[in-house]
């Protein structure tokens, strides 16, 4: 029995995740790898959020990404380390992202006694993150926490996002939610990206997208019609793989508390509104 309030752990993550995502929109970042001889924004990508890993394969990064095109991570994986390596990558992100955060947040926040509470908060939840059937948090894991406070908050949380992340993948294999299905589902939900713009980032051809919702028409998941509207079928659907996620990644803010829980929300939206307002987030990404 949960000792939180009902949907805690993902009001959290929505408050925490954002600003860790905000660095993949980053100038800051494209700048950094453009000095290791990366600049095609897919590269970039798979490189910043693989390194991690290793040096692996196309394999690996189609596996634990889910939702891109495995033609898109093999024009890019493993050919990526071949021009930097995933130490080197690993180096720009952490540069990159003190630099993102500096520009968004801005100095005073970043030396703020809430930040340095946020941090604190956000690792003492990680401590009850667990490492199996989770490669992506896994390998974020054992990277170094780093000392400056908001690069340890960004670090905590890179593996909070991870360890909810590679939750929500078993929870979309169990609804039986392919690559395509799961990005044409979430947007017709309201809440996900822009198709414009998970054709340009994911590798797939509106071809491809079609083909999805008319899957999802067959299963009785997907309104006929050209309106991206779920049945309410499809509506209970993306509820169940949302509550099973939350079921999976609820030990780190149980091991919080939930007055802990609540703060570290409070705290986590109070950057992510200061970096919204900054611009860090592009409008063309979101709605559908």
């Amino acid at each position: 029995m949960s000792t939180l309030p009902a949907r805690a752990e993902r009001r959290c993550h929505n408050a925490v995740n954002p600003l860790h995502s905000c660095l993949f929109f980053s100038p800051d970042l494209g700048a950094e790898m453009g000095k290791l001889g990366l600049d095609d924004p897919s590269a970039v990508y798979f490189a910043t959020r693989a390194a991690a890993f290793g040096a692996v394969g196309a394999g690996t990064v189609t596996a634990t990404f889910y939702n891109f095109n495995p033609a898109l991570v093999a024009r890019h994986v493993p050919a990526v380390w071949s021009v930097a390596t995933p130490e080197q990558v690993i180096e720009a992100r952490w540069r990159a992202a003190d630099a993102t955060l500096r520009r968004v947040l801005g100095e005073e926040a970043i030396a703020s006694a809430e930040m340095a509470e946020a941090a604190r908060l956000a690792l003492r939840a990680t401590e009850a993150c667990t490492p199996y059937a989770r490669p992506l948090y896994a390998a974020h894991a054992e990277l170094p926490v780093p000392d400056e406070p908001h690069l340890a908050f960004w670090h905590a949380a890179t593996l909070l996002r991870e360890h909810r992340g590679d939750a929500h993948l078993a929870a979309l294999l169990a609804a039986g939610l392919d690559p395509l299905e799961s990005l044409v589902s979430h947007t017709a939900t309201g809440k996900g990206m822009a198709i414009r713009w998970i054709l340009a980032s994911r590798g797939w051809r509106r071809a491809d997208w079609e083909a999805g919702s008319e899957r999802l028409r067959e299963r009785g998941l997907l309104a006929a019609g050209e309106e991206l509207a779920l049945t309410d079928a499809g509506t209970a659907l993306r509820a169940e793989v949302e509550e099973a996620t939350d079921r999976m990644d609820r030990a780190p803010y149980e091991h919080l508390g939930a007055e802990s829980v609540e703060r570290l929300t409070e705290l986590g939206r109070g950057f992510l509104f200061a970096a919204a307002a900054a611009g860090a987030f592009p409008s063309e990404a979101t709605g559908r």
